[in-house]
């Protein structure tokens, strides 16, 4: 499976499933799956989003703070998961929020199927029950845009896949990185991660420090920076 629509997602090779594209307002998913599971991915995606929405609606800060807020017991799951994963890496619960929904989406479907890839603007939701999956990185401008590829084993999965750039797309990023990619068991973690070590590039010189910064960050697996024609890599990653 190669999605190839909107060219700055990454691209994942796993062969024989279905997939089918979840668009609801802002959130806008490309999964695959042992079968098309285009309903229950829908519901799924209205259910959190409302989490989220209500959320915010009583809690401002929830969306507008850059820096983390307290956590909160009585909150919905997706959202202490979004709260934590800021606490971890330093930023606002919203830098979490498309890595969360993936996850969110993914972990809904897997009660049916054995296989499910969710792809959320860069950010992946990932388990595969055999063999292995190939994750290219889009890094934009750079001379190493999709020429690099993660060799993710199906041992290692459930997985998040996040990507954060400071080239490409709309996300808020203080750095310049062409890409930061993290992996992590929590893809709610994996995103907000990225964007946290994302904002310490601001050019190739910084990518040792990015890395030295990122492995400090709790329950991080693996780290890749792009920023220009270099690439810097930390912990469990394998290219492929």
């Amino acid at each position: 499976m190669e999605y190839r629509e909107r060219t700055y997602r990454n691209k994942v090779s796993k062969g024989h499933l279905t997939s089918f594209h979840i668009t609801v307002k802002e959130t806008d998913l490309f999964i695959s799956a042992d079968r098309d599971f285009s309903d229950l991915a829908l519901t799924s995606v209205h259910t959190c989003r409302k989490y989220i929405e209500d959320y915010i609606r009583n809690r401002a800060e929830f969306f507008t703070s850059l820096e983390p807020i307290a956590t909160d017991a009585q909150a919905p799951g997706i959202i202490r998961q979004m709260i934590e994963a800021s606490q971890k890496s330093g930023v606002g619960p919203m830098a979490a929020v498309a890595g969360a929904v993936a996850q969110y989406v993914g972990e809904e479907i897997l009660q049916y199927s054995e296989n499910v890839i969710v792809e959320n603007g860069g950010d992946i939701f990932l388990k595969i029950d055999e063999d292995e999956a190939r994750v290219g990185i889009f890094a934009g401008p750079s001379a190493l845009s999709h020429k690099i590829s993660l060799r993710i084993h199906a041992n290692r999965t459930p997985l998040g896949i996040c990507t954060s750039s400071g080239t490409v797309g709309h996300s808020l990023s203080l750095g310049k990185a062409d890409a930061v990619c993290v992996t992590a068991y929590s893809a709610s973690l994996a995103d907000a991660a990225a964007t946290s070590i994302g904002n310490h590039v601001t050019c190739e010189r910084d990518i040792r420090n990015g890395l030295n910064f990122g492995s400090s960050i709790e329950d991080i697996l693996g780290i890749v920076i792009v920023a220009g024609d270099k690439l810097g890599a930390w912990g469990d990653i394998e290219f492929g």
